[in-house]
């Protein structure tokens, strides 16, 4: 592994740098060679599968309301699925201001992210980050209060990994804040990156107003909790795949814009060009958007999975049996990791690649810099992920406890639905300092001196802090050998 040397700050040789250099002068930024010819498209199947899955269960989602709006059963549903029927038919009207109301909370906790980016950011995701155990815990014991015990334990179990995690990375939440604040710093100098957000939120919220209407009608049947509650788990996997793509707009147009910023120097963002916004959310949404629809799939998971089993691992201590365990668990994420991976968005942005090429050239870059000793100790996606969490949780709160009031026996699904709703808007617009975040550290990667040029004290900062990071695996891996070699002394001994 190629690691940079102390204190020189670059990572790349002479002529990579002149290279680079070269192409931060011309008028377009980092983007100029990508946008002097034809991108091409790619996912193409992904972008298929996608807008198919849109038009199908648009159609299912209006059917479904409409089969209960203002009267039972309009459309004669019911005739297959009378074998289901356990509960009294409600109406859609009845249950469709709930989510208007998971709709409204939502937006307004997203926009409170968006306006206080630049002033009170990090003490929000400060709350986050420790009021979050606790929300959890609270909503767990009220669960258990109302006799619904798979929910109490769920919501037990949250606490309890909430908890364990934020006590295994508590180390590295100082860095992580440093980061965060100069990503909020940054999106909060592109007040047209912002607007996009805001734009984003609205078509969110159209969409959001189709997919109530829907579930409205799903609660409203006359089906038995079981077939409710499945219907409602498909419909909420069309809505999670559904936030994830447009979160993932989001993400390649801000990313885009930083990387720009970057090679210009510019703090202001005053010297970017004027076309470079609107020339990033084109790409973004043609030739890119195919391999934005693959990646949504699978990214989320594979990164919250890839969290817990890293917080874990760092507290198993000398247990060999279940260290054996988890670094199995491990390697087998980081693989999945190189394929799948939130920084292949900002290649995406710049390059226009297809999804698993940017993914695996992303990584690669880490790995021969050193740069992914840096990136395995930032939590910022987890806190960010925190805050998306605990945002969705008032929002599913706050509905719940309408429905609570009116039909007890359906408030935990609307609750857990509309709690899924807030999550969604409240991500679009976390999602522009994740987006600067993981661009930040493309960049630093790329050449450091891009990062220089924009914050010479953050500069100083991360280049320290990777420093310390290799430091700290060198010495590790010397404890490792020495520890391997030790056994085996011992073992030829006994023999």
């Amino acid at each position: 592994m190629n690691t940079p040397s102390f204190p020189s700050p670059s990572l790349v040789t002479t002529d990579q740098n002149a290279e680079q250099y070269q192409r931060s002068g011309s008028t377009s930024g980092a983007m100029t060679k990508d946008q002097s010819r034809r991108r091409r498209w790619h996912d193409v199947f992904w972008l298929g599968i996608f807008v198919t899955h849109l038009i199908g269960f648009g159609c299912v989602l209006g059917v479904l309301g409409l089969n209960r709006f203002k009267k039972k059963n309009r459309l004669d549903i019911d005739k297959y699925t009378y074998r289901f029927m356990e509960n009294e038919a409600g109406l859609t009207e009845d249950y469709w201001p709930l989510y208007a109301v998971a709709g409204g909370v939502g937006t307004v906790l997203g926009c409170s992210w968006l306006l206080l980016l630049g002033s009170r950011a990090t003490d929000m995701m400060k709350v986050s980050v420790h009021i979050l155990t606790t929300y959890l815990a609270v909503i767990s014991v009220l669960c258990f209060w109302a006799h619904q015990f798979f929910w109490g334990v769920a919501f037990a179990i949250g606490a309890t990994l909430q908890f364990l995690y934020v006590i295994s990375v508590i180390d590295r939440l100082p860095f992580t804040m440093l980061v965060l604040q100069k990503a909020v710093k940054m999106v909060w100098n592109l007040p047209k990156v912002l607007r996009v957000a805001y734009a984003f939120m609205v078509v969110v919220l159209l969409w959001m107003a189709l997919w109530s209407f829907g579930a409205a009608g799903v609660v409203a049947s006359s089906m038995g909790d079981g077939g409710r509650w499945w219907l409602l788990v498909v419909l909420s996997i069309s809505l999670f795949w559904t936030g994830a793509v447009l979160c993932n707009t989001v993400h390649v147009v801000v990313s885009g814009m930083v990387f720009v910023v970057s090679i210009h120097g510019d703090r202001d963002g005053a010297s970017i060009p004027a076309n470079s916004l609107l020339k990033t959310l084109q790409y973004a949404l043609t030739t890119s958007f195919g391999s934005i629809c693959y990646g949504s799939l699978f990214t989320a998971a594979i990164r919250t999975l890839r969290w817990e089993i890293r917080g874990l691992r760092s507290k198993i201590g000398k247990n060999e049996c279940l260290l054996c365990c988890v670094d199995f668990l491990f390697h087998l994420v980081e693989t999945l990791v190189r394929f799948f991976n939130k920084y292949a968005y900002v290649q995406i942005a710049v390059y226009g690649k297809s999804f698993n090429r940017s993914a695996r050239d992303a990584w690669e870059l880490f790995q021969s810099t050193g740069v992914e000793a840096l990136v395995a100790y930032d939590c910022s996606g987890a806190v960010l992920l925190m805050g998306t969490i605990f945002s969705g949780l008032i929002t599913g709160t706050c509905s719940g406890v309408w429905a609570w009031i009116k039909w007890s026996d359906r408030a935990f699904m609307i609750g857990s639905t509309s709690m899924l709703m807030g999550m969604v808007l409240v991500g679009v617009a976390l999602v522009v300092v994740e987006s600067a975040v993981t661009s930040i550290y493309i960049c630093y990667a790329e050449d450091p001196l891009l990062i220089h040029r924009w914050d010479p004290e953050f500069f100083n900062q991360i280049s320290e802090t990777l420093h310390q990071r290799l430091k700290h695996r060198s010495a590790r891996a010397k404890e490792v050998l020495n520890h391997n070699q030790l056994d085996g002394i011992q073992e030829n001994g006994s023999i």
